[in-house]
């Protein structure tokens, strides 16, 4: 059993963590910290969570834990993530992974320094409606893939997270908050990278310096293209679509683990084939990957390494919108 501790326990950990926890096999929850301490004494009396710390150093520190899960503001990533890696702790951290890719590389120093695990909390990749679509991709159900789109849209002024529209602790508005979801997933789906990214963005009176919706090109390594649409305006909705040369597979809500969803094949206009799916265990799958990714008995889909191309993604997503200019993607020479 991997023991975890929470660093920033916050509204997400409150949603989506405890619950994720509470039905995993190999791993558990036993320390919390956050900047409140006296919230964080009722999250642990609320959730039964045995050890509340002072200070970050402490959980880091403490031999109670054997992981730590980095869920603080985007821009304390970068102090958590090394803070944890300088106590040898595998870490597992939110997306988006840091404020730019530099901040990742010096994660990944520290990780290679520390030599323990070190992922992203990409828990979309663990969703079943991905891997299904995944799996008919390749498989050859709709030839080869051209045209990718996912959309994700929410309504922020009813979110609890009041920090996402402050530019000193998130890295922007939905482009780094949820087009990384839908970037991440159309990655995962086509099994390639993304070499151009071009951005139009707006923001509006409340966005203040951040998007409060924006439209991401994409031009995918195996000669695809792709969109990603999203906006901090919109109902909720999450979806993913990808045209071949023979087929069309589409996923209303592919991205929610709230309710089942139903992955769709269309052949000329007509629905050849259709299966219904849950991902309502995608945090848990996620949490147990990572920690048989920590005891050596399996391997985590969302390493730091990948976590840096998504990084360099979204810091081309960026450039593009504030230079008009569409951008190139830095990718590895060799396998990372």
């Amino acid at each position: 059993m991997v023991r975890y501790g929470i660093l920033g326990f916050g509204h997400h950990a409150e949603k989506r963590l405890v619950p994720a926890f509470a039905t995993t096999e190999n791993s558990r929850l036993v320390g919390l910290w956050r900047r409140n301490a006296e919230k964080a004494r009722v999250n642990a009396l609320e959730f039964g969570i045995q050890h509340v710390f002072a200070t970050a150093e402490d959980l880091c520190a403490s031999p109670e834990i054997d992981a730590v899960f980095v869920a603080s503001p985007d821009s304390l990533h970068l102090h958590d993530v090394v803070l944890a890696l300088k106590h040898r702790k595998p870490v597992l951290c939110e997306k988006p992974l840091a404020m730019s890719a530099g901040e990742v590389e010096t994660m990944l120093a520290a990780q290679s320094e520390a030599g323990v695990a070190f992922g992203v909390a990409q828990n979309m990749r663990y969703n079943a409606s991905g891997e299904l679509m995944r799996q008919w991709v390749v498989e050859g159900r709709i030839g080869a893939p051209v045209l990718a789109h996912s959309q994700f849209c929410y309504a922020a002024e009813r979110s609890p997270r009041e920090w996402i529209y402050d530019p000193t602790l998130a890295l922007g508005g939905p482009i780094g908050d949820v087009a990384i979801h839908c970037i991440d997933a159309l990655r995962f789906i086509l099994d390639t990278d993304v070499s151009e990214v071009a951005t139009l963005a707006h923001t509006d009176a409340n966005s203040g310096a951040v998007e409060s919706h924006a439209v991401v090109a994409l031009d995918f390594s195996n000669g695809a293209m792709g969109a990603v649409t999203v906006t901090t305006r919109g109902e909720y909705r999450s979806y993913i679509e990808v045209t071949g040369t023979a087929g069309v597979l589409v996923c209303e809500n592919g991205l929610t683990v709230d309710h089942e969803v139903e992955v769709v094949r269309y052949r000329k206009g007509q629905i050849v084939e259709k299966m219904q799916v849950s991902n309502a265990d995608a945090y848990t799958r996620m949490l147990d990957s990572f920690s048989a990714e920590i005891q050596g008995t399996g391997k985590y889909l969302a390493p730091g390494t990948d976590g840096l191309l998504n990084q360099r993604i979204l810091d081309a997503a960026y450039a593009s919108w504030r230079s008009g200019v569409k951008q190139q993607v830095t990718l590895p020479s060799t396998p990372l």
